[in-house]
């Protein structure tokens, strides 16, 4: 058998099992009868003063499979017709080999999805009648999904929800999930406001046996929203086509930690390299590492996993005193490789359009562009795919300069797994990376490599708050936190 072979071959153990304890479902009601069941839970994004967009999905069983054996990805050399595992991102021909005995819906994090329907109810925390959607069948196409997007809210208020799933033509309620949010504060309202920031989580980095402690730090320390600024999920090794694309988000937001923070609080979500396809990924990159899976199905995929209506660029006020503009970063990107110049690109034409733009038009004391890839850094030398280096200089330059034009605009990033606060030598402009969602995470740079530009650095994973606060003088200020809940750095300023 060539599955025994690979084995003796590699060295590999496959009797290695990722420790994770039984899934709470504290948030769950669940019926006797056959499912479905909601065991990803709910995503709410997209959040504005009137709408929210709620995402959730139909399971075939209760929990996740926990404590299971993982698939290996096989490749094979094109010329010797050698099979070996990964040796590198140029490695071709993958085919995925389950342990025996599994399948996709066996391995260690699976939650098979099931046709269904489901229905939304919510209200104003405060209020006894709920506004009842229709029901509506799942998509199988769309990995048994479904979006509502709820319009016509109230602005600055706690909203509560319950959906609800059964099966199809049923009468039956076979699991109902609860839910809260908070819509954005009316823009003529100054108010507090505190956001949370994270990036990078790997799967296999997970800090605690439910998950990350990251999730539930945010819910005691209180956030208003969250943002994720991409790699939420890590495609390389084991996506080799849409099936187990589809697979990494299952498993992800079935994690205990992870279903129960989005529950309760709201995200805007941005993707990168690994949540789009691979390692520095854009298109027109040789497919052969990928196997079967796709740069354009990456794309798909991703809208069709997020509370999102249809542009991954878009822009959300939150009262009189914060606007933050979310960018996308690898839809419209020119190759990394090709020579910088005004044609080369990450954010196309219109991107830059609309982000010029609307950042004029805003009358928001504090402004926030949040980017899946750094514009200030200082970044690893040999990083080709993001405005701090060289690769895209002239289009950073064009980025920075405009951002130092603006009065208290800030940058936000993703992609970089350090914490830092950096101020941009030419311009003045100062960036916030967040750091990865676990220690074990971290890396990709020297702790003792502090330079001019930083005014914190820490190669630590954590997360990051971002407070607007008008009765402290107008102020914004920033706290890295490390994942035991300790601050690391504060960083404030007033409004200018």
């Amino acid at each position: 058998m060539i599955m025994n072979s690979l084995l003796k071959f590699s060295g590999l153990i496959l009797t290695i099992l990722i420790t994770t304890t039984g899934f709470s479902q504290s948030n769950e009601i669940l019926s006797e009868q056959e499912g479905p069941y909601f065991a990803t839970g709910i995503r709410i994004g997209d959040v504005s003063q009137n709408e929210a967009i709620v995402w959730t999905r139909l399971t075939k069983n209760k929990t996740r499979v926990n404590n299971a054996l993982l698939p290996i990805s096989i490749y094979t050399d094109p010329e010797s017709g050698e099979k070996h595992l990964r040796k590198t991102r140029r490695d071709k021909n993958p085919i995925i080999y389950f342990p025996e005995g599994h399948d996709i819906e066996t391995i260690e994090g699976a939650v098979p999805g099931k046709t269904g329907e489901v229905r939304l109810k919510y209200k104003i925390n405060t209020a006894k009648k709920w506004t009842i959607t229709k029901w509506n069948a799942v998509d199988p196409e769309a990995n048994f999904s479904k979006k509502f997007i709820l319009s016509n809210l109230k602005s600055g208020v706690d909203y509560d929800l319950l959906v609800e799933g059964k099966p199809t033509g049923s009468e039956k309620i076979s699991a109902t999930l609860i839910g809260k949010f908070k819509t954005a504060p009316n823009t003529k309202v100054s108010r507090k406001v505190t956001f949370g920031v994270s990036t990078g989580q790997g799967y296999g980095h997970q800090d605690r046996p439910d998950g990350f402690k990251i999730y539930p730090l945010m819910l005691e320390v209180g956030v208003d929203f969250f943002v994720h600024t991409g790699d939420i999920i890590y495609y390389d090794n084991l996506a080799k086509n849409k099936a187990m694309a589809y697979y990494h988000w299952d498993r992800m937001f079935s994690i205990p930690t992870n279903k129960d923070f989005h529950s309760q609080v709201s995200s805007y979500f941005e993707k990168d390299d690994h949540d789009t396809w691979y390692n520095d990924s854009y298109r027109g990159m040789s497919p052969d590492f990928m196997g079967d899976f796709t740069f354009d199905q990456g794309l798909e995929v991703f809208r069709q996993e997020m509370p999102i209506k249809n542009k991954t660029y878009r822009t959300f006020r939150w009262g009189k005193d914060l606007q933050i503009w979310l960018v996308e970063g690898r839809d419209f990107r020119s190759p990394n490789t090709a020579p910088d110049g005004p044609e080369k690109t990450i954010w196309g034409k219109e991107q830059m359009e609309w982000f010029k733009r609307t950042v004029k038009e805003s009358d928001a004391t504090f402004k926030l562009i949040i980017s899946p890839t750094p514009i200030i850094g200082p970044d690893r030398k040999t990083k080709k795919d993001n405005h701090a280096n060289p690769s895209f200089r002239h289009e950073g330059d064009i980025i920075r300069s405009f951002l130092a034009e603006q009065k208290n605009m800030y940058s936000i990033c993703g992609d970089r797994h350090w914490q830092y606060v950096s101020k941009h030598k030419k311009t003045g402009t100062v960036e916030f990376s967040s750091g990865p969602a676990s220690d074990a995470h971290a890396g990709g740079w020297k702790q003792e490599d502090f330079t001019p530009e930083h005014l914190y650095l820490n190669v630590i994973g954590g997360m990051m708050t971002v407070t607007i606060d008008p009765d402290d003088g107008g102020s914004i200020s920033v706290n890295h936190y490390d994942v035991n809940g300790k601050i690391r750095n504060k960083f404030k300023a007033k409004a200018k």
